[in-house]
Parts: structure tokens; C-alpha cells; sequence
């Protein structure tokens, strides 16, 4: 029998308990027996006890059980025994039913504290019987397993002591480790200690100390992580740095095989094919273009062809006369001309379909040896020659090459010139007229020696050099001398005389083989007018690049010194 009480009347199970409790008293106040808790329904009250106070509504109806196995094992006491059980019971239905205070005076005192404490009491008789029973039935086997698998009763965390309930523990540790506590009792006046890294408070300096060594172990091990790291991003700086400069040498790289190729393709290094491969190509364009009739390719295909067999020029390039035409000139007109010196006899050679761009030198060794062949002085040397074509040039030079002329030359030049399209310079020309034992001399005029970049000192050699004999007092001096091949970088010329200007000032006459016949013929008219010599006329405020180079004739050598310049193996300077 169940009894409630508020009112004190008596059901016989649970269920008409609660019906009790929903009816008589569900306009009661209903009050928490743990917390004092007040203000909500019955099932929101039996939710918070089994939500807040679950231990100590579980310790409670775990004392019920054992009543209930001890009753069991026990005949001869069974009247203690079930007034024990209905005891556990009524605590435990009281956790519930004790909910709603008393309003009537069969009711508990008003102060609630006594309603607590009354269950306290039951519960400290029932644990005091629990014991009497063991001693009697001799259930301590039964009791251990029991209470120790539903009821595990709290131990102090610090000094490992054992209590009753949680609100025992609770005070044992606030009065008796208080010290060692985030918030110490108001009872003892302790010292705080702020941690230096983190500002925690510790009231022992046992306890501030271990919290610090942790920080050191924690910004050891950071410093550790950091070191690695460090390491990391050096490794991967260095393969990026490495990355970088590979991927610099290799644009260089290509930069630099641009260049090179370009200065292949530039001086007809490239494989691309030489003189009667570019005739070929450049001829066939022109017919291509409506220029050239296929008839004519055809004719001048064969005389190519018949030219390349014999290794003699075809001539289809030449203008000749020009220097007698400028005798003339001068003896007649250009009353602003003190002095003039020419060379010999000089032909006028231009490139052609198979040399444009790159035969400059071939075309300007051309004249120079057309003004050698028409002196007297040379027919030792140069018997029975005549003035070759350019690919036979390029063989004279390779054979200077293998007769151990200029091996630093030949070298740069891969000992070949026969079908490429090689650029060919002073030293070159030098080589090849020393092999045929003419005696000449490369001088060099490195830098500027005038104003703006000029060089006023080779216009001045030149005039020693052609003024160097005693020809007496005439306007126009026809003079013995060979024209001079002069070099400069990317293009090369012939110098076949200079002029005196009456105000003292120099100007050179020279024959370019970039001028085509058509406009060198216009100075073979009889009434040459000044417009027409002004294509050869070159002031000093005209030249001014950089560097300069001539080859000057000097006369014939003999057998021996030639191989005198044959053993020296020296490349002039």
C-alpha cells in the first residue's frame, strides 16, 4: 500500500498513486525534494528529477531492489523484511509524490528542510538495516555483487577518500582541498599566482610551476615544428631558385641557338645551299612573277651551267671603262676639284641573282683583280688568269686553306665554302691574293679618330697611298696603284681613287657592287654630269662605323717569301 503525503491517503499501487496526485492535487504547487525547484507541472517535475537528479533517485530505487532479492532469500524474517521494502518504497514513490507540498495540517511543517531531512533519515535506516540483514542472512556474496554493479559511491579525486552521496564529497573537497582548487575557500587567505604566458591563476606555486614547464614543453615542441618548417621552406626556396636558374639557362640557351642561327642564315652557314642553288630559286621567281620569260631562264641557266664548268665569271655583271669615263670627267668639269688620284683600270662588278646579299666580298676581289690583271707589273704572278666565277673563288680560297693559309680563318669558316653562302672579308681576300703571291698588307682602323664617329686618318692614308709617287702638279693623276678593298662590318667596298677638294677636304671614289650596271653605265657618256659621279663620291661624314679594314697591294712576292707567309701561319693584324 502506497500513501500519499500530502493527504495521507492510501492507494494500493503507482498508477492510482499518480491518478491521486493529477486529480486531488494537480493545482498544488509542485516542489522539487532535491533542489527546492517549484513553478512547473507533475511531468515537467518528474522530468528535472530524472534529468538533474538521477543518482540520487537511481541510489534510491537501487535500495529497492536489494530489499527486494533479500525479502526473497529470507522466510524466517519476512515481516521485518517487508516492512523494510514498504519503507525503500515509500522513499522512493515519496521522490515523486513529496513533489506537491502539504497544504492541509495532516501535511509536513512548512519548512521544507524537515521534508528532506526526513528522507535522509529513512535513507540512513534503510542503508543501517541493509547491514543487519547482511550480518543475519549472510548475503554479503549477494549484496557485493549488487550494490557495487548499480551503486558506486564517490571518491575524492585528491586524497582518494570515500563518501556517501555527491553533496558529501562535494563539501569534503571545498573544506579539505580548497588549496588545491581554481577558486580557493573563503575561509583561507591563500596567495594567487598568475601564469607569465597565459595569466591563469594557480593558488599553489607547485602547480604554477608544472602549468609553466608545460608552456616550455609546448613552445619547445613549437620551435621544433618551426625548425622544420624552416628547413621545409629552405629546401623548397633552393628547388625553386634551382627551377629558376635552369629555366633561365635554357631560354639562353635558346637565345643564344637563335643567334647563332641567325648569324649562320646572316653568312650562309646554314645549309641552305650556295651561289647556283640561289641563281636557280631567285631566277624562277622572276619567272613566277611575269618578269623573266622562260626562255630567257632557260639561256641563262646554260650559260650558269657553262659558266660553273669552266670556273670563269660570265662577265653579264661587269662594267668596264669607268675609269678611263672619269679621266675625262675631271679633265673637263669639276671645277670644285683641286687634285684627283685613280687607280689602274678597274672593272665593275654587282651581285647577281645567285650572290644578292652575301657576295660582296666575292664581287669586290672580282675588281680588284681585274685591275691586277690589266697591269704589267702582276703577269708573273697572275699569267694566263682570268677573273673567276664565285663558287671557283671559293675554291682558290680553300685551297689557300689546305696550303696552310690562315688555319684560324679556315677554322671559323668549317674549312668550307664551296655551296654554302659564306661571307667572305679582308682577311679572306688577304689570304687568297698572298696564295697567289701578291704581296699585300690588312691594315686596321679599330676606332674613331674624328668628330661624330669619323676617321678622318684613313681618308688620309689613302691620299699617301695614292699620292706616294711623283706625278708632278696635274689635276688628274693616273696612277699604277691597285684599288684597295675596304671592309666594314656587314658590307664590303673598292676604293679606286680620291678627290682633293679646293677647301682641303677629302672624298673617296669608290665602287660598290650593291650599284647595278644600269646606273655605272651612265658614267660612260661623254657629257658625265656631276649628279651621275655623286653615286661614287664618299666624304669623311660618310663612313662611320665603328671599324674599318683595307687590303692594300704592295707588288708581287717572290717564291720564298710566300712561303715564308705559308710557314708563318699567322693571321695578319
Amino acid at each position: 500500500m502506497l500513501s500519499c503525503d500530502i493527504c495521507g491517503e492510501t492507494v494500493t499501487s503507482e498508477p492510482d498513486m499518480k491518478a491521486h496526485l493529477l486529480i486531488v492535487h494537480m493545482e498544488n504547487e509542485v516542489i522539487c525534494p532535491f533542489c527546492k525547484l517549484s513553478g512547473v507541472n507533475y511531468d515537467e517535475m518528474c522530468f528535472h528529477i530524472e534529468t538533474a537528479h538521477f543518482e540520487q533517485n537511481e541510489l534510491e530505487r537501487s535500495f529497492e531492489r536489494i530489499n527486494t532479492i533479500q525479502i526473497r532469500t529470507s522466510d524466517n524474517r519476512k515481516d521485518n523484511t517487508l516492512q523494510c521494502r514498504m519503507e525503500v518504497n515509500s522513499s522512493v514513490h515519496s521522490a515523486c509524490a513529496s513533489n506537491h507540498p502539504k497544504t492541509s495540517p495532516q501535511s509536513l511543517p512548512s519548512d521544507d528542510t524537515l521534508k528532506h531531512k526526513a528522507y535522509s533519515e529513512n535513507l540512513t535506516e534503510s542503508r543501517k538495516f541493509l547491514k543487519s540483514r547482511e550480518k543475519e542472512c549472510d548475503l554479503s556474496k549477494i549484496k557485493g555483487s549488487i550494490y557495487e554493479t548499480v551503486y558506486s559511491p564517490p571518491e575524492c579525486p585528491f586524497c582518494g577518500r570515500i563518501e556517501d552521496c555527491s553533496q558529501d564529497m562535494e563539501n569534503h573537497v571545498k573544506t579539505k582541498h580548497a588549496n588545491l582548487l581554481d577558486t580557493p575557500s573563503e575561509d583561507h587567505d591563500q596567495p594567487l599566482y598568475d601564469c607569465p604566458m597565459c595569466g591563469l591563476i594557480c593558488t599553489n606555486y607547485h602547480i604554477l610551476q608544472e602549468h609553466v614547464d608545460l608552456h616550455l614543453e609546448e613552445s619547445n615542441f613549437g620551435q621544433g615544428i618551426n625548425r622544420v618548417q624552416c628547413s621545409r621552406d629552405l629546401e623548397l626556396a633552393h628547388q625553386l631558385q634551382q627551377e629558376e636558374d635552369r629555366k633561365r639557362r635554357s631560354e639562353e640557351a635558346r637565345q643564344e641557338m637563335g643567334e647563332f642561327q641567325k648569324l649562320q642564315r646572316q653568312y650562309g652557314l646554314d645549309n641552305s645551299g650556295g651561289y647556283k642553288q640561289q641563281q636557280l630559286r631567285n631566277m624562277e621567281i622572276e619567272v613566277n612573277r611575269g618578269r623573266m620569260h622562260p626562255s630567257e631562264f632557260h639561256r641563262r641557266k646554260a650559260d650558269m651551267m657553262e659558266s660553273l664548268a669552266i670556273g670563269i665569271d660570265d662577265g653579264k655583271t661587269k662594267t668596264s671603262g669607268i675609269i678611263e669615263a672619269l679621266y675625262r670627267y675631271y679633265q673637263n668639269a669639276a671645277t670644285d676639284v683641286r687634285r684627283v688620284w685613280l687607280s689602274t683600270g678597274v672593272d665593275h662588278f654587282h651581285s647577281s641573282f645567285g650572290d644578292k646579299g652575301w657576295g660582296c666580298g666575292y664581287r669586290n676581289f672580282q675588281m680588284l683583280l681585274s685591275s691586277l690583271l690589266q697591269n704589267d707589273a702582276y703577269d708573273d704572278c697572275l699569267k694566263g688568269m682570268s677573273i673567276p666565277c664565285i663558287p671557283k673563288i671559293q675554291s682558290m680560297i680553300e685551297d689557300a686553306w689546305k696550303e696552310g693559309f690562315d688555319p684560324q680563318g679556315a677554322s671559323q669558316l668549317n674549312n668550307r665554302l664551296q655551296g654554302t653562302k659564306a661571307w667572305i672579308g679582308a682577311c679572306e681576300v688577304y689570304t687568297l691574293l698572298t696564295s697567289l703571291r701578291v704581296k699585300c698588307h690588312i691594315v686596321d682602323f679599330h676606332k674613331s679618330t674624328g668628330p661624330l664617329g669619323t676617321h678622318p686618318r684613313l681618308f688620309e692614308w689613302i691620299l699617301n697611298y695614292y699620292s706616294s709617287e711623283r706625278e708632278g702638279n696635274p689635276k688628274v693623276v693616273c696612277t699604277s696603284k691597285p684599288p684597295i678593298y675596304l671592309q666594314h662590318q656587314g658590307h664590303s667596298r673598292t676604293v679606286v681613287g680620291i678627290e682633293e677638294r679646293k677647301n682641303r677636304t677629302l672624298c673617296l671614289l669608290i665602287f660598290d657592287p650593291g650599284c647595278p650596271s644600269r646606273e655605272m653605265q651612265k658614267l660612260l657618256k661623254q657629257d658625265t654630269e656631276a649628279s651621275n659621279v655623286k653615286q661614287l663620291r664618299k666624304f669623311v661624314g660618310n663612313l662611320k662605323h665603328k671599324q674599318y679594314q683595307i687590303v692594300a697591294v704592295e707588288g708581287v712576292l717572290s717564291s720564298e717569301e710566300k712561303i715564308h707567309f705559308q710557314d708563318a701561319h699567322l693571321r695578319p693584324s
